[in-house]
């Protein structure tokens, strides 16, 4: 099962932006693991929604204990496979670190705002200013000064783009695929975020375990596995039990699905990963289950009526506060105010407030939206 073989070699490295003495003990993406634990953007994570508020429960995940969830899960992945552990690493700690507050809903209502001026925002986008010039902790250059791997890993780990199509990510490769290592992270997250909205839909009451069984592929074997093992336990017990074999599962599958689909595609070197189409995927078994369980989930937690209305005063506000923001500029910080003299207003603003904290957010619009 080891693609060892394919694991990003080191003497391809492109480098920073910014030339840098190597370390005597640490690899170069173990180095850009350290840049991105510490900065501020990744700490500010904790403060940032997943789908379920600080306002509903403080025992849901939040973006920062889900960034988390993602790094072992890809890790494990690499680990089996023989890919590079720490590269994965540092593209799985820094997969979101371009989100807004408020989870998607922010995400979408800045976009939506952008629009007006003819602009867009991505998080992807916002994570790369972020790691090249707003993180300002080093005397020698702007931002983190990562990898170029690792900068082209964010930009495409979960999705590609062809010449001309995205002016801005045109340095990273356009038309050619990242190596497994950036691939691996766009279904680590996915295997998370599902089994983590499962537990935390469980516990929010929004429905049962029969209902569970009866839209997801094989989870009713496993929890007639469970009951059959632990007849007596409460039912949240056998629950969590339950899930750990879903995550098991799932993880499972990635791995088996990705040696099987690297296997038939014939791939050799890097070369052949960046021209075939994307290798990475789960077993036909697995990408079944989890299928079934992003419907279930739509339709039993993201539709609800209480994430609704979360998502719609999280809208509201953010259209509220950029437009307060556009029509009183001096109320923006002064590190912010000076950007003003080499980019637009709308664009300022938007990254002022996707920077924020949800419990940031909230602060400000209160003291200048009452």
């Amino acid at each position: 099962m080891t693609l060892a073989r394919l694991r990003y070699p080191s003497e391809s490295m492109r480098g920073r932006r910014y030339p840098e003495p190597p370390h005597p003990y640490r690899s170069e993406f173990q180095r850009d693991r350290d840049r991105i634990v510490h900065a501020r953007a990744f700490r500010r994570l904790e403060d940032k929604t997943q789908v379920f508020g600080e306002r509903l429960s403080d025992h849901f995940r939040n973006r920062l204990t889900h960034t988390i969830e993602v790094s072992q899960i890809a890790r494990t992945v690499a680990s089996v496979l023989s890919l590079d552990e720490d590269f994965t690493e540092a593209l799985a700690l820094a997969h979101d670190i371009g989100h807004p507050p408020f989870a998607h809903a922010g995400e979408e209502e800045l976009n939506r705002q952008m629009q007006a001026f003819g602009e867009s925002f991505d998080h992807n986008l916002n994570a790369l200013h972020l790691v090249e010039s707003f993180e300002l902790r080093y005397a020698r250059f702007p931002g983190l000064n990562l990898t170029f791997e690792v900068r082209e890993g964010m930009v495409k780990h979960s999705r590609d783009f062809e010449p001309g199509e995205r002016p801005e990510f045109d340095e990273y490769l356009p038309g050619l695929r990242p190596p497994l290592e950036a691939q691996l992270i766009d279904l680590a997250d996915e295997v998370a975020y599902n089994t983590a909205d499962l537990d935390d839909g469980y516990a929010a009451g929004l429905f049962t375990m029969d209902e569970i069984a009866a839209a997801v592929p094989h989870y009713g074997e496993l929890t007639a596995e469970i009951e059959q093992q632990f007849p007596a336990a409460p039912e949240k017990v056998r629950f969590q039990e339950v899930l750990r074999r879903l995550i098991d599962l799932l993880v499972s599958g990635l791995i088996e699905g990705t040696a099987a689909s690297v296997a038939s595609s014939g791939a050799q070197a890097l070369e052949d990963i960046r021209r075939l189409p994307r290798l990475v995927r789960l077993s036909p078994g697995a990408g079944e289950t989890n299928r079934a369980l992003k419907r279930f989930l739509f339709e039993m937690v993201y539709s609800t009526p209480l994430l609704l209305e979360e998502r719609r005063r999280a809208c509201e506000g953010v259209s509220a506060l950029f437009n307060f923001y556009l029509a009183q500029p001096d109320e923006l910080p002064e590190s912010h105010r000076a950007r003003m003299e080499e980019l637009p207003l709308h664009r300022v603003v938007c990254d002022y407030i996707a920077g924020m904290t949800d419990g940031y957010f909230r602060r400000t619009a209160a003291r200048l939206l009452g």
